[in-house]
């Protein structure tokens, strides 16, 4: 049994001098695995006649028996060494703060937020939102809306145009969401009451202009839509927008090829309190859209008869309008994804807008 002793000797010893579980486990596998020392010590007791297996048979069980419980010993030691040394690497200071959820640190971007506003105030007034394709041809883009050949807008300095095709037409990444209202007119029968909110192009870029920004337009066609309707909800609009009592709005005449008569639109405001704009009150003016009645050529465009047919539409600048509400003061920074920027000036994700609770509230 000398073999057996020596062989108990040398597996105890290994086990005594494992420093962690994963060699503790390297130990048990060399001695008690399917090809460790001990099983195949035991593999060779069939060999043996009935007087030898019995008595070489007990002694290699107690060999393994004694092995087992040293390891299952050790590693129980291992185990609890290892948590000892974990709690005291881990240290916890109960002093800090607790860390706020994703929900509570994530913010919605304020472009977001503001078409969320936009929406909730033209769907209490019957609205619906309308969508068009970012990349447009020259007709829906110019054409249906009435630009004459040559007009400045048609420039490449203004207008991101991609290469011919195999047509030769020059696709144009729409400068307007103004496309939208032809393919809407060609698509439904009046009455059309809807807005229009998406991303716009143009070669453009400032603290104020960005080559990539963002607009919202309305279109209303029917057979008795008029100039005192178009008012009556751009001023409704800005009450609820600007959450004020009550704005006085000014409109001046204007040009645009797809409306006629056209008009610019200014509220009245006050500047004193620097980026910003109060509105309702003061003694300033600033022009926050542009407005007008559909002209007859792009109802026909739309497939509508303009002696049947009359509407009004009007746009405005998304982000500039997000500036004048918040008082954001670079354009270019909706655009930078500066986590800091987004956290004093974002959204909390589950206060949604709406007219009864509040738009930003």
């Amino acid at each position: 049994m000398s073999d057996l002793q020596a062989l108990k000797e040398k597996l105890l010893t290994e086990v005594t001098g494992a420093g962690d579980e994963a060699a503790i486990e390297a130990v048990r596998v060399n001695a008690l695995g399917k090809k460790g020392s001990i099983s195949e010590l035991l593999k060779t007791l069939g060999t043996m006649s009935p007087e030898e297996r019995q008595t070489r048979g007990a002694a290699i069980n107690a060999l393994k028996t004694d092995v087992f419980d040293a390891i299952t010993a050790r590693k129980s030691a291992l185990k609890d060494a290892a948590i000892a040394e974990r709690l005291a690497r881990e240290t916890v200071d109960i002093s800090l703060p607790v860390r706020s959820s994703p929900a509570e640190r994530g913010r919605i971007h304020p472009i977001s937020q503001i078409i969320d506003e936009i929406t909730a105030i033209f769907a209490d007034m019957g609205f619906s939102i309308a969508e068009g394709p970012d990349i447009e041809t020259d007709y829906y883009n110019f054409t249906a809306l009435n630009f004459p050949e040559g007009h400045p807008a048609r420039e490449m300095h203004d207008t991101f145009f991609f290469n011919p095709d195999e047509n030769g037409e020059r696709k144009v990444l729409r400068t307007h969401t103004s496309p939208v209202q032809v393919r809407t007119m060609e698509a439904q029968k009046p009455p059309i009451r809807i807005i229009i909110p998406g991303k716009t192009y143009r070669q453009d870029s400032d603290a104020t202009h960005s080559p990539m920004f963002h607009q919202v337009e309305g279109l209303v066609v029917d057979t008795k839509s008029n100039v005192a309707n178009m008012r009556w909800i751009l001023e409704e609009f800005c009450k609820a927008f600007f959450e004020v009592d009550d704005v006085t709005m000014r409109f001046r005449p204007s040009f645009f090829p797809f409306t006629e008569p056209s008009f610019e639109v200014d509220i009245q405001c006050d500047r004193s309190s620097g980026p910003i704009v109060k509105f309702g009150e003061g003694t300033d003016w600033m022009e926050i859209l542009g407005c007008g009645m559909v002209h007859p050529n792009v109802l026909r465009a739309g497939g509508l008869d303009p002696d049947v047919y009359q509407g009004f539409a009007w746009g405005m600048g998304l982000d500039r309008i997000a500036m004048l509400k918040y008082g954001m003061p670079d354009l270019r920074n909706f655009f930078d994804a500066d986590v800091r920027w987004m956290s004093h000036y974002g959204f909390r994700p589950l206060d949604m807008p709406t007219l009864f609770g509040g738009l930003s509230a």
